[in-house]
């Protein structure tokens, strides 16, 4: 469960909807259980169904677009914006913090999206690159030449850091 939504707020950097998206994925695996192939991973069917939750509500929120009434932008206006929300620390990125360095936190969050959720996914989630080609719905070749190509940027970008503390290729 943690693991969901650790990938929950990566996606959607937001508490309350990370929450409410892994509650959802919880429901529809219970509604459609009889859907799940026995003996492949539950864990990526159910990262797949987040991911799949998370692209819908995302879509929804771009078709809708947002009307404001007058007297409601007065109040909103009063509210933290959309940027200082995401910019408060997050159990997610509490957690990578404490597992990395702020250098590599930087160039993991400069990785364009495509590359970082694959890097996300199998090195610090440890899933296959089968198990990843499945949640993305992406082939495996994807998957392994982002990943290659993830790695290699993240190399360029952490050199001076690696040097600094002594490793080398």
């Amino acid at each position: 469960m943690e693991a969901l939504y650790s990938f929950a707020l990566y996606l959607c950097r937001n508490r309350e909807v990370a929450r409410d998206l892994v509650q959802e994925t919880y429901l529809r695996a219970w509604e459609h259980w009889e859907q799940f192939q026995p003996g492949t991973n539950c864990k990526a069917w159910l990262f797949t169904i987040l991911r799949n939750l998370y692209i819908n509500l995302y879509r929804k929120q771009q078709r809708a677009g947002e009307m404001v009434e007058y007297d409601e932008a007065e109040t909103e206006s009063e509210q933290p914006s959309v940027v200082e929300q995401v910019a408060t620390p997050s159990v997610e990125a509490e957690f990578y913090r404490s597992l990395l360095d702020e250098e590599v936190q930087q160039a993991l969050a400069a990785l364009p999206e495509q590359y970082r959720t694959v890097v996300i996914l199998c090195d610090l989630e440890d899933f296959t690159y089968e198990e990843i080609a499945q949640m993305l719905g992406i082939p495996i070749g994807t998957v392994r030449s982002r990943l290659h190509r993830a790695r290699l940027r993240l190399a360029t970008l952490l050199e001076a850091y690696a040097r600094q503390r002594g490793w080398t290729r």
